[in-house]
């Protein structure tokens, strides 16, 4: 039902072209390694927690809603790092960056999360979007280094 779901989401993004907002999910443990996951639809790649804002809500709580739904952990504390717009199969998606410590250990709902994994950024897997694999690295510094001047 997933599949279908999100197939037919990307027709109409590629007919009607909307605004899509929606969360990024930089989640770190204590050992600096960042939260990744499979979903059980699209391409399968690891990808970092993701998900759609809902009407009024705000950037955090988006990402702590997505990433309790898909993992059952929270982020603490989490704070939004930026946002960036990009295209997502024809519609603008404006991606909030939200950040913060992993809290709790995540497991995959089976649902839509097939596998979750905790990467290095200098070991990260192969099989990741190349502009996420890209990005990436210099997210988790960025969040790492936003999270320590936080402590101080």
């Amino acid at each position: 039902g997933l599949r279908l779901a999100h197939a037919l989401r990307k027709i109409w993004w590629r007919t009607m072209r909307p605004q899509v907002p929606g969360v990024q999910i930089i989640a770190f443990d204590d050992a600096g390694r960042v939260l990744l996951l499979r979903h059980s639809y699209g391409s399968r790649q690891w990808m970092t927690p993701a998900g759609g804002l809902g009407r009024r809500e705000g950037a955090v709580a988006a990402a702590q809603r997505e990433l309790a739904e898909e993992v059952g952990c929270t982020l603490q504390p989490a704070w939004l790092l930026g946002v960036r717009e990009e295209d997502l199969h024809g519609a603008r998606n404006v991606i909030h960056a939200v950040v913060g410590p992993l809290r709790g250990t995540p497991c995959a709902d089976g649902r839509e999360v097939l596998a979750v994994g905790l990467f290095t950024a200098d070991a990260l897997p192969d099989d990741m979007p190349p502009r996420q694999r890209a990005e990436l690295p210099g997210l988790l510094a960025a969040a790492r280094a936003a999270f320590g001047a936080k402590q101080r």
